[in-house]
């Protein structure tokens, strides 16, 4: 499987850094072959066409259908709050993989 590439967006791309840390400790322990970046939502429409599953920060969840807008086609979850919350980076990471491939049954 090529490497998929997941992209968090955040209202800074601060507060996910810790968190995609985490996910790629995890997809590197379980051998899954993603890319994990943060970026701000500012860079949503630049950065987003390249990505396979788009998650936004709970704290940006209000901006879901403009971001939608901005790059359709895409999966695009918000994180679950609880999962962000204890920056569990197991957690976000199955939710991610299970976009892409929900996405790639479409």
């Amino acid at each position: 499987m090529e490497k998929k590439k997941i992209y968090l967006f955040c209202s800074a791309g601060m507060s996910t850094s810790l968190l995609v840390s985490k996910m790629r400790a995890q997809a590197e322990k379980y051998e899954v072959p993603v890319t994990i970046e943060a970026f701000p939502e500012s860079l949503a429409a630049d950065k987003g066409p390249e990505a396979d599953v788009i998650l936004l920060g709970p704290q940006i969840a209000y901006m879901l259908s403009d971001i939608k807008n901005v790059v359709p086609n895409k999966p695009i979850e918000v994180i679950d709050s609880i999962l962000y919350g204890k920056v569990d980076g197991l957690g976000v990471l199955k939710s991610a993989v299970a976009a892409i491939k929900k996405a790639a049954v479409h």
